[in-house]
């Protein structure tokens, strides 16, 4: 609202009001209007949800047995959806699809975490929304952003081409002059970091393209699903999905910058995508609100996100990279979220087969996900395990660690722009 009021402003020539047609003061202004958003309408928010009951008492007890969380509130992602979209729609360009598609991602995915976090409160029903309803809902976003993706004139690419002066020996890359309709997408390690979904579907002929975008389609429907359900399963102790999720957002946001510039697109050689840099004012409103919510829910934890939050975190993460086509870096930059689900996957899996084979219980891990391996007490566990710990780790020395192990990989995600 105040981009195309001050966008209107400065046809008067009204002193100041240029300075909204600049991303990085638009972006600035978002995360600190964000993370004061956060910080002040925390503490009103998690006022109200204690008067009205809101605690998720199967999560509370869960958390490492600590008296001190017993009636802590949950659904405090409403503080993060709440402090992204105020800034979003005061100093974003609401006739950006990008934008556009991020705002109906965090309400679509706030939404169904909202419905789950409802149903384990007010129902007392711990399993919460029931999983095909959850999966659905996944489902129908990553149709709607594929959908647009195909559909919407706005959404193009200019490929970048690479090729090596004969003369100086010097690659020179150039970007197309023509915007243009594309199922590419950046792949670390190889040149030009470019794979196009239709080159699997060559054999098909002049269908290629369509196909293409098929493979897209599902491929967006997996990402969206699988990285939001990985941040849920990673919000298990204060400050955890969070903090991951805010070192995630900055990464996005910086490579977000870099492909909607053309002269940095040139020097890294990667695509060049118009007007997607109008998600760096989304992004580091994410990152304000990622880092305001810290604020509060940081070990001893005054509010738990619930899945209001952790499945809104994910689906924005999923649903951002798709659009700056930097989905495949998912697996090296959500590595946490990643390591996350395999634990819970191994085990399931290892605990079935060992019960098949040998007829009694033993898992890999004291508690899944991977976080509560080293959190939990030795006498709260009623089962044997595999990977033994001498003693359990304080639950924020497990979060510090993993923050920073996200750090190592969100610079490892960077490093592969440059190594082909």
């Amino acid at each position: 609202m105040l981009y195309h009021l001050f966008h209107f402003l400065e046809e008067y020539h009204v002193p100041g009001a240029r300075l909204f047609e600049y991303i990085t003061f638009r972006s600035g202004f978002a995360l600190v209007l964000s993370l004061f958003i956060a910080i002040v309408i925390g503490g009103h928010i998690i006022k109200h949800l204690k008067g009205m009951q809101m605690c998720d008492k199967e999560r509370s007890a869960s958390e490492g047995g600590n008296a001190l969380k017993q009636g802590t509130p949950t659904m405090g992602g409403l503080i993060i959806i709440i402090s992204i979209l105020i800034p979003c729609l005061l100093l974003g360009k609401l006739n950006n699809v990008y934008m556009l598609l991020m705002i109906v991602a965090t309400i679509w995915c706030g939404a169904l975490g909202f419905a789950d976090d409802y149903i384990k409160v007010f129902h007392h029903n711990k399993d919460g929304l029931k999983g095909k309803f959850k999966i659905v809902g996944q489902v129908g976003l990553g149709l709607i952003v594929a959908a647009t993706m195909y559909f919407s004139p706005a959404v193009v690419i200019n490929e970048n081409v690479s090729r090596t002066n004969s003369q100086t020996s010097e690659i020179v890359v150039n970007h197309k002059t023509t915007a243009e309709k594309s199922t590419k997408t950046t792949i670390p390690f190889i040149k030009n970091h470019n794979l196009d979904y239709s080159y699997f579907f060559k054999w098909t002929g002049k269908h290629a393209q369509t196909c293409g975008w098929i493979l897209f389609t599902l491929l967006t429907i997996f990402v969206v699903t699988a990285v939001s359900n990985g941040a849920n399963l990673t919000d298990g102790i204060d400050g955890l999905a969070a903090g991951t999720s805010a070192i995630a957002g900055l990464a996005l946001a910086i490579m977000c910058y870099l492909g909607g510039h053309i002269i940095y697109a040139s020097y890294l050689n990667i695509m060049y995508i118009p007007d997607s840099s109008e998600l760096v004012v989304y992004a580091a409103a994410f990152i304000g609100a990622t880092i305001g919510f810290l604020w509060y829910n940081s070990f001893p934890a005054q509010v738990f996100m619930g899945d209001t939050g952790s499945l809104c975190l994910g689906g924005i993460i999923g649903v951002f990279a798709i659009l700056i086509r930097k989905e495949w870096l998912l697996i090296i930059l959500c590595g946490v979220f990643f390591v996350e689900t395999l634990s819970v996957m191994c085990q399931v899996s290892y605990s079935k087969w060992h019960k098949k084979h040998y007829g009694t219980d033993k898992r890999l891990f004291r508690m899944t996900p991977l976080h509560h391996h080293f959190t939990a007490k030795e006498e709260s566990i009623k089962w044997p395990y595999l990977f033994h710990l001498k003693n359990p780790v304080h639950e924020a020395k497990v979060v510090v660690r993993f923050l920073l192990i996200a750090i190592f990989l969100a610079v490892i995600t960077f490093v592969t722009l440059k190594i082909r």
